[in-house]
């Protein structure tokens, strides 16, 4: 006996059962020939919907075996080259565990070259970090046996602040010499070193800087408080010494200690003592000025026009 359903039935029983497709044409459905083109198109649509995740899974899943990593680093090429020298001696590899293990790859040595790749002709400097006898690392391409790994980096200086790095893993098996591609997971956690190795450079230079921009300040806020007392021992002294000079001989000494000029390679007025300070303006050559305060590397002056500020040491000259 036939079971009749009607088209509504039909259309869920497709859905929720794949095999309805076979299964159907034993039922007894009644139809038009407008219901007999809507369950078409109907089933036309259901197996695009179930076919497209499938084509997505399959593309997500692809992966670009021994593509390596290429980057460009805003930073000079000193500074790279001190953090790879930094991750390659750190005896870890990253992003790689042996077989039945937990924890990242160590045990591995810096080396000048190593068989499982090319000697480097090319641009830039090239270390290698090698560990021997991993046991089936994983994140290479069917890997299963026991062989060397092998990370090799590039430092390649591309601009004053620029430089590039790569960075390629390979698997080799001992036994039938098998090279087993990296799938950039080893590549991607030792650029994550390296960068980490980059920040605590640039946080260290930094702490130099501002270390070295408070000692100046600090010097030239004692030299200010001092000054009075400096200039009541230099009055006191050169008025002592009135009685064996001539009044204009005695003006003449006192303008040589104070009075300078900026030379033919120019000057520069700064806000502060130190070099990373503001340029209040650039002083001609020529430019003479009246020295206010003296530290062992800056002179507090005052220009012709009443503007006062720091100069260095070797931008000034005696007059003439």
């Amino acid at each position: 006996m036939h079971h009749s359903v009607n088209v509504a039935e039909y259309r869920y029983l497709s859905m929720m059962h794949p095999m309805s497709k076979v299964l159907i044409p034993s039922l007894n459905i009644p139809e038009n020939k407008w219901t007999s083109a809507g369950s078409a198109l109907f089933v036309v649509l259901a197996v695009l919907v179930l076919l497209s995740p499938l084509s997505g899974r399959e593309k997500a899943g692809k992966v670009d075996y021994g593509a390596g990593l290429s980057v460009e680093i805003e930073s000079p090429e000193s500074e790279v080259l001190q953090a790879v020298g930094d991750v390659v001696d750190d005896g870890i590899i990253q992003g790689s565990k042996e077989y039945n293990k937990d924890e990242n790859i160590s045990g591995a040595s810096s080396v000048d070259s190593t068989p499982l790749y090319p000697a480097w002709t090319g641009p830039g400097k090239a270390f290698y970090k090698v560990r021997t006898e991993v046991l089936d690392p994983r994140n290479f391409k069917e890997g299963g046996d026991i062989g060397t790994l092998a990370v090799r980096y590039v430092v390649q200086s591309v601009a004053p602040s620029k430089t590039i790095l790569r960075i390629n893993a390979v698997f080799v098996e001992d036994f039938r010499r098998t090279v087993h591609p990296s799938n950039g997971m080893v590549e991607s956690s030792e650029y994550k070193d390296i960068t980490d190795h980059l920040d605590a450079i640039h946080l260290r230079q930094k702490e130099t800087e501002e270390s070295a921009k408070k000692r100046e300040e600090d010097v030239a806020k004692r030299e200010l408080a001092r000054t009075p007392e400096a200039n009541s021992d230099a009055s006191r002294f050169a008025a002592a010494q009135v009685s064996n000079q001539t009044l204009e001989q005695h003006i003449q000494d006192l303008r040589r200690q104070v009075e300078r000029r900026v030379p033919a390679s120019g000057g520069a007025l700064k806000s502060a003592p130190f070099h990373t300070a503001s340029t209040l303006k650039p002083l001609t050559p020529g430019t003479e000025v009246v020295i206010l305060i003296v530290t062992p590397y800056w002179y507090g002056i005052e220009t012709q026009d009443g503007q006062h500020g720091w100069i260095f040491h070797d931008q000034l000259e005696m007059l003439p």
